[in-house]
């Protein structure tokens, strides 16, 4: 392999002679053998972005030449289109705030802008990584910034998988809406309710934590980009720190804008915090979810047995028939890796120290893999689980007539006493609540009819308990 030499502060390294990156990235890719990830792809076009905005706006503040500006700008084009991908060798997971990953980038597009301006990737003369394409910036202030613009790339992804979630789960709140079911809390039986109503709520706590998660990107909005070190804006003249935000939101047709406190907001982090602990309470909704499908149709015959889930493989190598939730399982293990990965950018976010934190690498994996990872389940939960639900409604129906649950209804027409005594003895002898009310005679029939009539007792309607009749009872 032909290699040429490139110099940095500690010293000098060899480099492939094919290769874009330098001898900063190289030196990053020997340092941090960590994770064997590389940088997000989407994380790696954002910084190209900011890389070609700063160019442009470098040269309007007449810090850089149209001619370099241009050489800039067309290469971080090529990166943007997704070239040079296998030159961007700094490990995911790394030291130094990010500098390994910021230098990566400015190496890779000063190799290549030199070369569109005729020279080659031997030496930095006509095209510097610090003096040109980092002209104006710092790590600390475009690191953050790459991965602000990488989540508000990301985030959307998540909120349309969600909303296709939503739709379906609403879908079978309406198809379920006549199946009666015996509600439960703490695993024992309650009172009535119906499999409709037991969607509508998974419906709704999807729904509201698609709210939360677009009313979060907000945090997202606010950049440091112009702060450069540590807030202050050195070695950044001041046009440059007052319109590149500007510049960068009219590329990105979005409303971006510099934050108040420049110092704030490059060395606190707690936007990411928020952002994680919203993704966290979205995974831990599906999670809650998916327990209650598997217990829902758990069985076939020795479990609840109230729905079936889609047979999508088998679910053993040694007992024939069986098929496992597989879904419901993938998506509960995703949650728990997002919930890790909350712990994780929230530690991160509390090691910072003084002017900067250091641990935004970190926090930016978890992050973005936790985005990703959120999308991925509640795709395959909707295609995969959701929507092949079907429902065991005589099964549902019988499981309610013989419960004792429904003796709860009878404590407004013959006290809680009597009620009780009602439901313990349906739950010894196995006889129907009906039976025992008739035999006693506490009710009438047509009351008792009236009483127990299950769909009015799902949707809570109680009727009525004039005078007469609470004389009536009182008599037993």
């Amino acid at each position: 392999m032909h290699t040429r030499i490139e110099f940095d502060s500690i010293g000098s390294l060899p480099v492939s002679c094919e290769a874009y990156y330098g001898v900063q990235s190289l030196r990053a890719k020997n340092n941090f053998s960590i994770s064997g990830e590389m940088m997000h792809p989407t994380f790696i076009k954002k910084l190209a972005i900011i890389k070609k905005i700063a160019a442009i706006t470098n040269y309007q503040e007449k810090n850089l030449s149209s001619t370099i500006k241009d050489a800039i700008c067309k290469a971080s084009d090529e990166i943007i289109a997704g070239k040079f991908q296998a030159d961007f060798i700094v490990d995911t997971i790394q030291g130094g705030a990010g500098t390994s990953a910021n230098m990566n980038m400015n190496e890779v597009l000063a190799h290549r802008a030199s070369e569109i301006l005729g020279g080659t990737k031997e030496t930095y003369d006509l095209v510097h990584p610090n003096d040109h394409v980092n002209c104006s910036q710092s790590t600390n202030d475009v690191f953050p910034t790459a991965g602000k613009l990488t989540v508000l790339e990301l985030m959307p992804q998540l909120i349309s998988s969600l909303l296709y979630l939503e739709e379906l789960l609403e879908q079978k709140s309406i198809e379920f809406s006549d199946v009666i079911k015996m509600g439960r809390t703490q695993l024992q039986d309650a009172v009535p309710t119906t499999l409709g109503h037991s969607f509508k709520a998974y419906h709704s706590a999807i729904h509201r934590d698609i709210h939360h998660l677009i009313a979060i990107m907000g945090e997202m909005h606010t950049l440091n980009i112009g702060a450069t070190a540590i807030g202050n804006g050195i070695n950044a003249s001041s046009g440059y720190s007052s319109i590149i935000v500007k510049n960068l939101a009219s590329e990105l047709q979005l409303p971006l804008k510099q934050s108040d406190d420049l110092y704030d907001g490059t060395q606190n982090v707690d936007g990411f915090v928020r952002v994680s602990g919203v993704v966290k309470t979205a995974a831990v909704t599906l999670s809650k979810m998916c327990n209650d499908l598997r217990l829902l149709s758990s069985g076939p015959k020795a479990g609840f047995g109230e729905i079936n889930l889609p047979a999508k493989q088998n679910g053993s190598s040694i007992m024939p028939g069986k098929v496992n939730p597989v879904i419901p399982e993938v998506v509960s293990q995703v949650a728990f890796q997002i919930i890790g990965n909350d712990v994780t950018i929230t530690m991160a976010a509390e090691s910072g120290q003084l002017e900067l934190n250091p641990f935004e690498p970190i926090i930016f994996r978890n992050l973005f893999s936790s985005i990703e990872l959120l999308t991925n389940a509640v795709m395959t939960l909707a295609d995969n689980c959701i929507s092949g639900i079907t429902v065991n409604e005589a099964h549902c129906r019988n499981q309610v007539e013989q419960s004792p649950g429904i003796a709860t209804v009878l404590c407004p027409f013959i006290g809680y006493k009597k009620a009780s005594e009602v439901a313990k003895e349906a739950l010894t002898t196995g006889s129907s609540i009906r039976h025992i009310l008739i035999k006693r005679n506490w009710l009438s029939e047509e009351k008792i009819d009236e009483i127990l009539n299950l769909r009015n007792i799902a949707e809570g309607i109680i009727p009525s308990n004039d005078a007469n009749f609470r004389v009536l009872t009182e008599l037993y």
